[in-house]
Formats: C-alpha cells, sequence, structure tokens
C-alpha cells in the first residue's frame, strides 16, 4: 500500500508540475500564446470542429465537452457572442436551449488558434526522443481514461 502512496503522491507532481510548466493556469492567454483564456480557445476549436462536421452545438453540450458548469458556460458563450465569435440562437426543437453558430470572426480566431496549437504541440513533441513518443502518447490515453472513470462515478 504504501509503494501506491508512493506512486499517487509521484503522479500528482508530475502532473501538478506539467500544468504549471505547460502554461495551463494562465488564464488570459493559452499555453500556445494566443490572447485568450484556455476555455475561450477550446470553446471556438470545439465549434469548429463539430461546424466542420456539419453538427449543431447547443451550449448544453459545450459545457459536457469542456467539462464546464452551466453558469460558467453561460458566462463564457455571453462573452463569446459579445466578442462577436459566436451568435447564440434558440434550438430548433426545444425553445429553452441555445444553439451555437461560428461567425466568421470566430471561425478565423479558431483556426488561428489551432494552428498555434498544433505549432506548440509539434514543438513538444519533437523535444521528446522519437523512441519515447509512443509510450508518452499510450501513458496519456490511459491518465485521460482514468480520470473520465473517477467523473462516471
Amino acid at each position: 500500500m504504501i509503494e501506491v502512496e508512493q506512486q499517487a503522491r509521484e503522479l500528482q507532481i508530475s502532473v501538478q508540475t506539467f500544468v504549471r510548466t505547460f502554461g495551463l493556469l494562465v488564464t488570459k492567454q493559452t499555453p500556445c500564446g494566443q490572447p485568450v483564456s484556455p476555455s475561450y480557445a477550446h470553446a471556438l476549436m470545439l465549434l469548429l470542429d463539430r461546424d466542420s462536421a456539419g453538427l449543431v452545438t447547443t451550449q448544453s453540450e459545450l459545457a459536457d465537452e469542456l467539462g464546464l458548469d452551466k453558469s460558467s458556460i453561460t458566462r463564457l458563450c455571453a462573452r463569446l457572442e459579445a466578442d462577436a465569435r459566436v451568435t447564440q440562437l434558440r434550438g430548433a426543437e426545444d425553445g429553452r436551449s441555445r444553439e451555437l453558430e461560428l461567425t466568421a470572426r470566430g471561425r478565423k480566431q479558431a483556426i488561428a488558434i489551432r494552428a498555434a496549437s498544433q505549432a506548440r504541440f509539434r514543438r513538444v513533441l519533437e523535444a521528446i526522443p522519437p523512441t519515447s513518443r509512443p509510450a508518452v502518447l499510450d501513458s496519456l490515453q490511459l491518465l485521460t481514461q482514468a480520470v473520465a472513470t473517477l467523473k462516471q462515478e
């Protein structure tokens, strides 16, 4: 049991150090240097992905995907709308829901954020020895799955 406790502590320290080093605690810009919060950037990129797939996204779906509560997503969507990045429409099937559509400005910014993010991750990947890359990617997938399992409890 001591070994599990020690490993849990090592995992905690490693994840916390990664979060700080990568820049995830900065709220006024993304880790790739874009001048918006990470949640703002993730919302734009998610909307871009879903729109490109021909999917309509509601506030509720965006909240679920981003792991944000209703009040946080409402504020985020209001800011996106005030910045002319999205428009919010009454839901086609449920008038209480809000469907989100990227504006041309929102699409342009989402594309720029995506490009900056991809460039940053490319540089990170290139800093990892090629023989270690599969293990890093597998470990991140396992960690994500473990965290997702805990969220369902």
